[in-house]
């Protein structure tokens, strides 16, 4: 035989024919030759009008289908963090996946998940990762605060009952954006198994969502987290993701709490633990702007009243600027109660991880707070036995000393105290006698410095992170350098302090005062507090409000060598009383830099005393006399260009131009006129895009966003947010009162807590309609008036709905709900806007393993006088007939229900109809009645009639954030529930047992037509059967007599039956033996056999018992 290396390799033959062929013949085409039919379009249309005609329809209908309502952008300038809940049954790598993407943005690696997380993930996008527990009442508030759900699945297990549940709550409150993500793809050995499972589940969940629906494989987890690559393409795809804004959010504010603080005072804590809170939570504002009168409702917990509203600083901003140091970092997570960076926040307190009991003694590379901790730590006493045993502390010169005794404070002041009081008095009036030609000198320093502030723009950004201390500090040792200098350091130092960027630059931050520590490091906190009492003191006496120091400005202008006397206090028991006299008027205004206000000298106002100076300007002024000319005649109008010289067009000059305006800028004037005017012939007019609906409403939005922008663009914040509240984007505490003490003391930060804002006509209550439908997951079908939780909007609570049913005229009442179909539903509850949908449950506990949807549908009309009406059947029978009129009883008890029900129809079983009339004096309740025919002592009259019916008012909200177990929630439970619980017999009601109907058999009246109309009568209408003779007829009276032969031709047959008829009655008896014989002998042949069965079978288990005895005998000795 051959070897391989000797047999003849065939040589490839490539093909010739085939689509295959066909594209590679395509792809050496030269590039016009593709391009053909673009060249010359006319060569390759279609000939056919309805093709052309069904492909105008098709686009114009793919156009309409990507229409949708325009929804206005609220989305402000700095978005909040973009929220994405993280949900799944337990066990399906949740905790993972966050702890996965956090690594991934920022390199951190978290220890626990508690809450929301915040991380920045991009230079213009932030995000908040959110863990979703198995929770029913997590899961509702997730869905109406998310903007991403990454909704993980197990692909070993596949998809669970939590999963569609989440589903359907989603598509009730609105349906934000869905990512799947499938876990625990390394437990398939096989790779054919496991791409089956991959298409099954991306088609069930293409099913659910929508086709083409994004899903994720995460195939395994490496060191806690799941493969880098993964985590980066799951992060990508986050990062690109656009959102569009949902109705009722783009209508609500709202606000994810990320940090919960209590406010109430430790001392009414202790006294009565019991007590309302006054708690403070903290997180982005999103949605629309909150005004701080707006009611806010927190799920699980109730409706509130906002108490205070204040924004803070960004914890995570936004990286808006570029780092110049390294030391500079930016701030990219931020995880309150997820223990970040050794800093975890707790209800009450904040915690700091610090150095443990051994490293308290290290005293290198520790920071200042550190330290400060470990200080804290290792204090032996309180600060009130420190002040107790130092003999007390004054915090002002010439204050009171604080013994910590109690409200009685005594008053000491040493003689050294007192002099250096004096001196500072001194000092300040020195400070307040600076001469013009300072001030002089100041202003021709601070011109010669523009040139150098262009040089320093770089730097505005480093000036800005000055903290407030930072800048007070600064301010008051400029101050104090002025007072203590001499006439040239003064002038120095005020020219360095207005040019200076930084503290280095005016010496202070490198002070020997702020180097100076302790060896330890303990006490540097402390030093220096008298001086520190009082630059605070000057920093917030000048910090005043733009507006009030320009509209509500009551204080006079003071002299440079005027005084004021400033008393501080602090309530009835002040502890502070602090009065000293400080330097007022143009050179105290100088020092401090944050003013406004500019100060004029009085010798800059002397040349305004004169009468030539105050008329050169009065003629500007509305209010001031008009101008006059050299001649002392008033100017005339015309001669301030508003007509044109018609003769000498050149003379006159429009007004509108700008006599300094270059050629250029007038050409490009000219050419911009002349385009509008083009394209407003060539694209049409106004009127004609307004015919484009979408359009006009999309540029109308957007031109409203521009003037509400230039509204408020100028306006100061404060102001800003009293007209139009707390924009969306910014990081907001909320200050809550009378909070139930269960909020805090059950507070767990892994559970939602969501702020929503409500709409002034959604704190009402009234009675709402709804169109609900049973979901066809659900077992049971609902009945009217059984405890149902809905959730509409930001609330969830347990309410009686009246179901029924429109049949054009009215709304009938439904004892069930239809199986297959939509019904109406009325409910007492908050009044919510119209086209809200909802879902509603049975219950919201684990106690049962069922779907537990029970409804899904959305809200129609909120009407507080809503009628539902159930039909009602009032019978009775006749007591008297008088032609068509009768007089009927047993259907009304009194003559008032037959005065309410006169001229209602009646009607008879057999169909005659009738009408109610007047009420018999006598028996009560009878009535007199009228039908169209005369009816019968035995017909049933019945009354058909329709009974109003209220649902009942029963509003109870779920307060699951209460409580210890938050699963643990039950509401009004079914009476069948309550027996069940409390093992209780349903109680026997005699009325309600079913007992036999037993039913007279009628007996009817034959019919009698009278003879004369029988007469009348065509034949076929005729009576045919003939009525039964009482008298017998000729035929039956007359007698038959036989002839012999006939005599004997009758016996002999009748002989002839009767002996057959004796040979039939004996073969009769001959064969009953017969067959009792057969079936005795038959009955002894199945007894022989089945004792003769039983003996064999006996036989053969004995047999096969007594084999396998012996087989495990022999299997018992071998393993021996």
């Amino acid at each position: 035989m051959e070897t391989s290396k000797e047999r003849s390799v065939k040589a490839h033959h490539k093909r010739q024919s085939g689509p295959k062929a066909e594209r590679k013949k395509d792809k050496k085409l030269p590039q016009h030759a593709k391009n053909a039919a673009m060249q010359n379009p006319k060569a390759f249309a279609s000939y056919s009008g309805v093709r052309a005609d069904r492909t105008i329809r098709r686009n114009m209908d793919r156009d309409q289908t990507k229409l949708h309502v325009p929804m206005v952008d609220r989305t402000p300038d700095i978005p909040p963090p973009i929220v994405i809940a993280v949900v799944g049954p337990p066990g399906t790598g949740k905790t993972t996946l966050i702890r996965s993407l956090v690594k991934r943005y920022t390199k951190h690696n978290l220890t626990e998940i508690n809450g929301p997380i915040t991380v920045v993930s991009g230079k213009k996008q932030r995000l908040t990762f959110m863990e979703a527990n198995n929770d029913l009442n997590s899961l509702i508030d997730i869905a109406k605060v998310a903007d991403l759900i990454l909704l993980l699945i197990d692909a070993s297990f596949g998809f669970e009952m939590e999963t569609f549940e989440f589903l359907n709550i989603l598509q009730s409150h609105g349906f934000p954006r869905v990512m799947g993500v499938l876990t625990f793809l390394d437990k398939f050995k096989d790779g054919k198994r496991m791409r089956k499972t991959k298409k099954r589940i991306k088609q069930r969940f293409w099913t659910e969502i929508y086709q083409g629906a994004k899903l994720f494989y995460l195939s395994g987890v490496m060191n806690g987290r799941y493969l880098k690559q993964e985590v980066l393409n799951l992060s990508r795809f986050i990062s690109v993701m656009k959102f569009r804004p949902l109705s009722w959010r783009n209508a609500h504010p709202y606000i994810l709490t990320d940090r919960v603080e209590d406010l109430t005072p430790p001392d009414l804590i202790h006294t009565s633990p019991k007590c309302d809170r006054t708690v403070a939570l903290y997180g982005y504002l999103r949605g629309t702007n909150l005004k701080s009168s707006t009611k806010v409702h927190i799920p699980g917990s109730g409706d509130h009243t906002l108490a205070h509203l204040s924004i803070l600083p960004d914890p995570c901003p936004l990286p808006d600027k570029v780092r110049k140091l390294l030391n500079e970092k930016h701030k990219l997570i931020y995880a309150p109660s997820s223990s970040v960076a050794g800093i975890l926040h707790d209800k009450d307190a904040v915690y700091i991880n610090v150095p443990g009991q051994l490293d308290r003694g290290r005293k290198e590379g520790v920071s200042d707070g550190e330290r400060m901790v470990i200080d804290l730590q290792e204090a032996q006493g309180t600060l009130e036995d420190g002040i107790r045993s130092s003999g007390g502390v004054r915090l002002f010169t010439g204050g009171e000393v604080l013994r910590g005794d109690g409200p009685n404070l005594t008053m000491e002041m040493s003689d050294a105290e007192e002099e250096d009081d004096d001196e500072e008095d001194e000092d300040d009036d020195d400070l307040g006698a600076y001469s013009e030609a300072n001030i002089t000198e100041l202003e021709e320093d601070d011109e010669e410095g523009d040139d150098d502030d262009d040089d320093d723009e770089d730097d505005e950004d480093d000036e800005q992170e000055l903290d407030a201390g930072g800048r007070r500090r600064a301010t008051s040792k400029v101050i104090a350098r002025l007072e203590s200098g001499g006439d040239g350091s003064r002038e120095q130092d005020i020219a360095a302090f207005d040019f200076a960027d930084s503290d280095s630059e005016l010496g202070i931050g490198n002070s020997d005062d702020e180097e100076k520590v302790n060896i330890d490091g303990r006490l540097r906190w402390k030093a220096n507090m008298l001086e520190k009492g009082q630059e605070t003191f000057t920093a917030a006496k000048r910090s005043v409000s733009l507006m009030q120091f320009v509209y509500e400005s009551d204080e006079k202008t003071l002299s440079a060598t005027e005084t004021k006397v400033l008393d501080v206090e602090d309530g009835p028991d002040s502890f502070f009383k602090v009065t000293k006299k400080v330097a007022t008027g143009v050179l105290l205004s100088l020092a401090l830099i944050d003013t406004c206000r500019v100060e004029v000298l009085a010798a800059d106002l002397e040349e305004w005393e004169y009468e030539e100076n105050l008329d050169a300007l009065r003629g500007l002024f509305v209010t001031g006399a008009a101008a006059l000319a050299p001649n002392g005649e008033a100017v005339d109008d015309d001669a301030n260009g508003d007509f044109e010289d018609l003769e000498n067009p050149s003379a006159s000059k429009p007004a509108d131009e700008d006599p300094n305006e270059t050629e250029e800028e007038a050409l490009a004037k000219k050419k911009e006129h002349l385009k509008r005017k083009f394209d407003s012939l060539y694209d049409g007019d106004e009127d004609e895009k307004s015919n484009n609906i979408f359009e006009s409403a999309k540029e109308d939005m957007a031109k409203q966003k521009q003037i509400n922008a230039a509204e408020f663009e100028n306006d100061d914040v404060e102001l800003r947010a009293q007209v139009e509240g707390f924009r969306a984007g910014t990081y907001v505490r909320v200050v809550l009162k009378d909070v139930p003490f269960e909020f805090i003391e059950n507070y767990d930060p892994s559970y939602p807590v969501i702020i929503g804002g409500l709409l002034s006509s959604e704190e009402a209550f009234g009675f709402c309609q709804v169109r609900i439908k049973k979901h066809r997951w659900h077992k049971k079908i609902l009945k009217t008036n059984d405890p149902l939780i809905f959730s509409i909007g930001w609330r969830r609570f347990q309410t009686l709905p009246l179901y029924s049913l429109n049949d054009g005229n009215r709304n009938r009442m439904l004892k069930y709900t239809p199986e297959h179909m939509h019904c109406l539903a009325t409910f007492y509850g908050p009044v919510t806007a119209p086209n809200t949908g909802f879902c509603a449950f049975n219950s919201v506990s684990d106690g049962t393993n069922a779907f537990r949807v029970s409804a899904t549908g959305v809200v129609l009309d909120i009407n507080h006088s809503v009628e539902v009406v159930k039909k009602l059947k009032l019978t009775g029978t006749p007591h008297k007939i008088m032609r068509n009129t009768a007089f009927i009883k047993e259907m009304f008890t009194s003559a008032l229900e037959v005065a309410k029900f006169e001229g209602a129809n009646i009607r008879t079983v057999s169909g005659i109809r009738g009408q109610v009339k007047k009420a018999l004096p006598k028996p009560e309740g009878y009535f007199r009645a009228t039908f169209e025919d005369k009816i019968l002592m035995s017909d049933i009259v019945f009354l058909r009639a329709w009974y109003p019916i209220k649902p009942k008012k029963f509003y109870n909200p779920v307060s699951s954030l209460l409580l210890q177990n938050k699963k643990a929630w039950k509401g009004m439970r079914l009476t069948g529930q309550i027996r069940r619980d409390e093992n209780m017999k349903v109680p026997l009601n005699k009325d309600s047992l079913y007992k036999p109907i037993e039913r007279k058999a009628r007996v009817f009246n034959t019919l009698k037509i009278p003879k004369k109309l029988q007469t009348e009568l065509p034949f076929a209408s005729k009576p045919k059967q003939a009525t039964k003779q009482k008298k017998a007829g000729l035929l039956q009276r007359r007698a038959v007599v036989l002839e012999p032969h006939e005599k004997k031709v009758y016996s002999l047959i009748q002989a002839i039956n009767t002996l057959k008829n004796e040979k039939e009655r004996k073969a009769k008896d001959k064969l009953k033996v017969r067959k009792e014989v057969l079936a005795k002998e038959a009955a002894k042949r199945d007894e022989a056999s089945l004792v003769k069965r039983k003996a064999t079978s006996k036989a053969i288990y004995k047999k096969e018992g007594q084999r396998q005895a012996s087989a495990n005998s022999e299997r018992y000795k071998k393993k021996k």
